[in-house]
């Protein structure tokens, strides 16, 4: 499934086989993870991506050799650069992302840079594995930034707030879920993932938070965020694209509040999630849809009506 311009929708294409390059790993597709940043793509949101681009970066394939490797948002790294050489090559000025300047997995078959590959654990099916590339692991690279926070709050109950919440509940925390008004669905969700409380996302929780972590691409939810935090506590902005934050009072950000972005994810970040996961146990729930239904999966997802994770089988 091909993006011909941004703002259009995909087009099912005949393209040849990719011929993996130096380095590279040749995968047949088995599953590929439907991520809201594959809707910032397509929606024009995030600028300059590689055009015509087949979009997609939670992948689960097969190599030729017969391992299962699954292929991240991060697709490659200079490994040269000040913050490739102290760990944070997350942050890297020359990176490349899966689904965005490099060909992704809404495809059959699919190359990747071997180095920023990861072996899957047993236990996790194809379809199931796919959401922890990205939803999973961005999660939990938001988790670690939250700190220690017993009382977490989670903004926007999708893929990665369902992971999220059982890795938390894992470590002993407290949770409070915030959907949209009136998604009675979602606070259902929540609530069944172990939220001891779940509400509208303009309400106040019944305590103070030490951490929130906004996962929705809705600027006006860092105040909301901030206004619900117990002084000393950090909100972290999980997306890669947010509507523009608002203006509010210094007062919400005085006593030490903080507030910050996850952006990307390193290998290191992927290498412990993927250990973690199955030691919680995480289960990740996914609604499956045909490679060629990619734009209405998107459909979906844009609209808020995917429970859990939407995963393409080609």
């Amino acid at each position: 499934m091909v993006l011909p311009a941004q703002r259009e929708a995909l087009e099912l294409r005949d393209l040849p086989v990719p011929e993996p390059g130096p380095g590279q790993v040749l995968l047949r597709v088995r599953a590929c993870g439907v991520c809201r940043t594959d809707l910032h793509v397509v929606d024009g949101e995030l600028l300059h991506p590689k055009l015509p681009l087949v979009p997609g970066h939670q992948i689960v394939g097969d190599t030729e050799d017969g391992r299962r490797l699954g292929v991240p948002w991060l697709g490659w790294t200079c490994g040269r650069c000040r913050y490739c050489s102290s760990g944070r090559e997350n942050l890297c000025d020359e990176a490349r992302f899966t689904g965005y300047d490099l060909d992704g997995g809404y495809a059959e078959f699919a190359v990747a840079d071997e180095r920023f590959c990861f072996p899957l654990p047993d236990g996790y099916d194809d379809l199931q594995a796919a959401p922890l590339l990205c939803a999973g692991l961005i999660g939990y690279r938001s988790l670690r930034l939250a700190g220690d926070a017993e009382r977490l709050g989670l903004y926007g109950f999708g893929a990665s707030a369902h992971i999220v919440a059982q890795v938390a509940r894992h470590q002993g925390r407290r949770l409070f879920g915030f959907v949209r008004a009136g998604d009675e669905a979602a606070r259902t969700f929540a609530l069944e993932l172990g939220c001891e409380w779940a509400g509208s996302s303009d309400e106040l929780p019944p305590e103070e938070l030490d951490a929130a972590i906004v996962f929705a691409p809705v600027g006006e939810l860092v105040p909301a965020a901030l206004r619900a935090l117990a002084k000393g506590g950090v909100v972290v902005c999980a997306g890669i694209h947010m509507s523009d934050i608002p203006s509010f009072p210094y007062e919400l950000l005085w006593g030490e509040r903080v507030v910050r972005s996850v952006a990307n994810l390193t290998r290191r970040d992927g290498e412990e999630f993927l250990a973690l996961a199955p030691q919680v146990p995480v289960r990740t729930e996914v609604e499956v849809f045909p490679l060629e239904q990619a734009n209405e999966a998107l459909d979906r997802l844009r609209l808020g009506e995917v429970r859990g994770a939407a995963v393409l089988r080609p």
